[in-house]
């Protein structure tokens, strides 16, 4: 499963919801600014607890800020 935790206003994410929908790749946006649980999840993903987005979460693997090779790379 693709997870994709950003937020509305960032250029970044809406360039990642992009990609995905141009390549019909199924994933799930999470807006941390909006979603407070979606915050907290995406802060234990690192050791900092920083809200460090866009980060993808494809299966185990995670991405911050991948280039599209990086990302084609784990499709």
């Amino acid at each position: 499963m693709i997870k994709l935790y950003g937020a509305e206003r960032c250029h970044k994410t809406q360039y990642y919801k992009t990609f995905f929908e141009t390549r019909n790749l199924d994933y799930a946006f999470f807006d941390v600014e909006q979603n407070l649980l979606f915050a907290k999840e995406l802060r234990n993903l690192y050791e900092n607890k920083k809200l460090n987005f866009p980060t993808i979460t494809i299966n185990s693997k995670k991405l911050r800020n991948p280039t599209d090779k990086e990302l084609n790379k784990l499709l």
